[in-house]
């Protein structure tokens, strides 16, 4: 298949790139190992967006919520709205395994193979969780991923993670029945970034008990049945059925070094591009969306990078 342009990722900045690629007239594909908008649909169930409706909109179709902040679930359907209304090319459950750089970018994956004038990667960070690194993070009861709270319903639980993802996952597992539930925080506090009105809820709850809070504090084994600590009064364990491990999330860097795409050595390893063309040391390889940031991912987001789509069409179209 030969298209104009390659554009790897279906989330919101891929179907975005996919828009701009058809007002440009330009033949393309949009390629995804997983689902639409993946990353989105990984988000716990019950998740809300820290965004607007409006703010999350792309290609003029509007979102609109019954929420002031719209949830995981009208998004989802909203995000599939605008690939129906757009009628975009969509490629799902395809992975790309190989691009070459040739007198054309080559591009192979594991059901075909595609030759593009111009590729845009927008391949998102939330495929690859921060490990633990401890003995016993194998085990099942270890998840880095959560969805809803009914599976720890009288279960004692132990959240690791002081951000948002953390809060939300231990208020929302103590309010459906945990049976104790337990937060981890290698900081000395929870993140400045907590959610301004669900920050009270979750201080309110460790000082009153009912949700235990661990400061300065890591795991340093697991076992089936308890988990070792170590904290500033010393080394405890405590009983445990299921560890919520709420560390946060990586690009694939490894994806971008395959390609040749340079990683930056500044502390946060930003992948090299062009901040005005997006493109990055590779001619005719763009990137676009959070994955510009490198590891610091709260660097970008949908509302804020949804022009990355325009501004390579922009740059695509006279070159």
């Amino acid at each position: 298949m030969k298209v104009d342009v390659c554009i790897i990722g279906a989330g919101p900045i891929g179907i975005c790139s996919g828009i701009e690629a058809k007002k440009a007239n330009l033949s393309y594909v949009i390629i995804d190992r997983g689902c639409l908008v993946n990353s989105l649909y990984n988000y716990p169930k019950n998740m809300t967006f820290f965004s607007t409706a409006d703010k999350l909109e792309i290609g003029d179709v509007p979102f609109i919520s019954h929420n002031s902040k719209p949830t995981k679930s009208e998004a989802l359907e909203y995000y599939r709205r605008v690939v129906s209304s757009w009628e975009l090319d969509v490629n799902l459950y395809e992975e790309v395994t190989k691009i070459e750089n040739k007198d054309l970018l080559h591009i192979t994956t594991d059901k075909g193979q595609y030759t593009a004038k111009k590729i845009i990667i927008s391949t998102g960070f939330y495929d690859l969780p921060y490990a633990l690194n401890v003995p016993g993070e194998k085990l099942k009861k270890v998840k880095h991923y959560y969805d809803e709270p009914h599976p720890y319903f009288g279960m004692k639980v132990a959240v690791v993670g002081a951000a948002n993802s953390a809060v939300d996952v231990a208020l929302e597992t103590y309010r459906k029945g945990a049976k104790e539930v337990t937060m981890i925080v290698r900081e000395s506090s929870l993140s400045e970034t907590v959610k301004y009105w669900v920050k009270p809820d979750v201080e309110n709850r460790i000082k009153e008990g009912t949700i235990k809070a661990y400061f300065s504090s890591n795991i340093i084994k697991i076992e089936e049945k308890k988990i070792h600590l170590h904290t500033p009064e010393g080394n405890i364990e405590i009983e445990n059925d299921f560890v919520l491990a709420m560390t946060g999330y990586q690009p694939d860097f490894s994806f971008l070094k395959k390609v040749g795409i340079k990683i930056g050595d500044d502390e946060y390893h930003t992948p090299y591009h062009n901040t005005e063309t997006m493109e990055t040391n590779i001619k005719g390889i763009y990137l676009a969306g959070v994955i510009c940031g490198g590891l610091k991912t709260n660097k970008w987001f949908i509302e804020n990078s949804r022009g990355h789509a325009k501004q390579i069409m922009k740059h695509i179209k006279i070159n």
